[in-house]
């Protein structure tokens, strides 16, 4: 046996008395790591909390300081196991208590500056997110006291108008796309004119005609012609600017690029005219309706087609869009509204068809009977639409009725019937070319259609137009079950409806017998598109609308008036204080 050999257990042994050694050093190098790091933390920790609470104290100066000594005290009465996020808490709600009971050398305390300047907003914003109405602006607008301005091109009749402030954006019969820039109310160009300089110069009240571009109806042939060869019936501004998109009787739906209306794209995919265009808010999707019973959408940023939406009975004239991606169409003869979820694939169907009895008419016999009773006018078309809010839309029929409408019922929520008033009655010359006219004449003044309609999202403010000569506007009451007239733009003695629709002057005050001459507006309102001035509206209102001579799609009722557009401007209201004197404007 060898001198150094050793035995296996005493080897055994020794290997499990250096794995227990080297154990021992971990565990103790650990702890002592452990150690260093907590009292670390505890000498960063009070510092970390006194730079919080001092850098609060700081930048609001000596408003609401929190002494050293308060601070000591709170932390010795306050509990010993109190962390970190917890005293910072405790000081933070001290903080605010001492801002409440101060008030600053403006006079305006915390409480008012935390809801005028951050819960309005939130709550504003919050609403705009969920596609509920927020703003009641209706009756802070002057609307009797607007300024109008007329403005015209040589061509047919506008068929519609759109606008990016500050341009403007007119399409005609006559295959004409205009650009305007609007001008500026003189209060906004210059707010605080100085005593001692020059008055400004006069600003030029018609928009300024920049650039034009026109079509060829003998190019209806050529394929690679890009531009409309038959009446452009539609037009939509991107809200980013920088697009504008036409549609036309041609089936063609043409892109361009909004600075020098330039043609980038021809889109042939409709089988039939296209009557509306509307954009989803704040981004570059595109809706589109036609005559071919189909709504289309597209996405500009890749210029392409995306997906068609069938379902219509009949020709789809008009089309809108808020926020969501979804839109609501109207189906003309069908009586339908459809509401579509284009992410969900699905749509919801809203059936109008419903008649108004609102007023009672005497209808004469040439032999000198008079037969009296109550004329009810069945609604054969819908054919505008206008969105409130993701939840709430406006629609506007043949028979002169504006007609209210929530996502959570299939029937109308409210109606204003006749909102235009009514036609003169034909007279037996005009309706017959016998000389025999012994029998009853043909009918009643009939309604007047209601041609265009448009509202300003998430507010109150709904504005119609047909051919009375007057721009009507309307609003929708806090619960969103009534519509309530606020009178017509440019007319100081327009509000005259009495509870139940009856005008308190008579039909002659809705444009029975008006010359259109004493009117606002001298022609078919085809279009209407309204802006607010300022941020948030605080400088007024802007309402643009094309007019032409005959409808926008036909000529089935020509009245006389002009071809053009025409520019509101609507101020504020202004209130006067009675306790002393000043004039504040609401």
């Amino acid at each position: 046996m060898p001198f150094f050999k050793t035995s296996a257990s005493s080897k055994k042994r020794k290997r499990e008395d250096v794995q227990t050694q080297s154990t021992t050093q971990k565990k103790r190098t650990t702890g002592a790591q452990g150690a260093s790091k907590a009292s670390k933390e505890r000498s960063i920790k009070p510092k970390r909390d006194e730079s919080i609470s001092g850098s609060g104290s700081d930048d609001e100066g000596s408003l609401g300081r929190v002494s050293d000594q308060e601070i000591g005290s709170s932390s010795d009465s306050g509990n010993e196991d109190e962390t970190g996020a917890d005293r910072r808490r405790r000081l933070a709600e001290q903080y605010l208590e001492n801002l409440k009971g101060n008030v600053d050398e403006v006079g305006f305390d915390a409480e008012e500056v935390d809801r005028d300047l951050i819960a309005e907003r939130l709550q504003e914003d919050a609403a705009e997110s969920k596609g509920r109405a927020y703003r009641q602006i209706a009756s802070t607008l002057s609307f009797a006291a607007a300024t109008r301005t007329y403005f015209r091109a040589d061509t047919l009749a506008t068929t519609s108008i759109a606008v990016y402030p500050p341009y403007a954006y007119t399409v005609s019969k006559d295959f004409t796309l205009i650009k305007w820039k609007l001008p500026t109310p003189s209060k906004l160009s210059h707010p605080n004119p100085k005593p001692s300089e020059k008055p400004p110069p006069p600003l030029r009240r018609r928009p300024e005609k920049l650039c034009f571009v026109k079509g060829d109806k003998n190019k209806a042939g050529d394929r690679n012609y890009k531009h409309h060869t038959a009446p452009i019936l539609t037009v939509a501004a991107s809200p980013s600017g920088k697009y504008v998109v036409t549609g036309g009787a041609d089936k063609r739906l043409i892109v361009w690029s909004a600075s020098e209306l330039k043609a980038l794209r021809v889109f042939t995919d409709h089988r039939d005219a296209v009557t509306g265009l509307a954009f989803r808010r704040g981004t570059d999707q595109l809706y589109s309706s036609s005559k071919d019973r189909t709504v289309k959408t597209w996405n500009l940023d890749a210029l392409a087609y995306v997906e068609t939406l069938f379902g219509h009975q009949d020709e789809v004239v008009d089309v809108a869009a808020l926020s969501l991606e979804r839109c609501v169409s109207v189906g003309a003869r069908d009586r339908t509204a459809r509401l579509w979820r284009i992410v969900e694939e699905t749509q919801l169907v809203f059936r109008g068809g419903g008649s108004s009895e609102k007023r009672k008419h005497n209808r004469h016999h040439l032999n000198g009977d008079v037969e009296t009773g109550k004329e009810s006018y069945g609604e054969g078309s819908i054919d505008r639409v206008a969105m409130i809010d993701e939840e709430n839309w406006v629609t506007g029929s043949d028979n002169g009725n504006i007609s209210l409408w929530s996502l959570h019922r299939k029937k109308p929520v409210f109606t204003i019937a006749v909102a235009h008033g009514l036609d003169p009655a034909l007279t037996p010359e005009e309706a017959f070319a016998e000389e025999d006219l012994d029998r009853a004449v043909p009918a009643p003044p009939q309604p007047r259609w209601i041609t265009a309609l448009a509202t300003i999202p998430y507010t109150d403010l709904i504005v119609s137009g047909s051919w009375d000569g007057w721009i009507r506007v309307w609003k929708v009451t806090q619960d969103k079950r009534r519509l309530e007239e606020v009178g017509a733009v440019g007319c100081e003695h327009s509000d005259r409806r009495t509870a139940d629709g009856e005008d308190k002057a008579g039909l002659e005050d809705r444009g029975i017998d008006n010359p259109q001459e004493q009117a606002s507006v001298q022609g078919i309102i085809n279009d209407i598109e309204v802006f607010e001035r300022g941020e948030r509206g605080k400088d007024g209102l802007c309402i643009v609308a094309a007019v032409g001579k005959d409808h926008r799609l036909g000529r089935w009722k020509k009245v006389r008036g002009k071809n053009g557009a025409v520019i509101f401007e609507v101020s504020k209201t202004v209130s006067v204080l009675p306790t002393e004197g000043r004039t504040q404007v609401s």
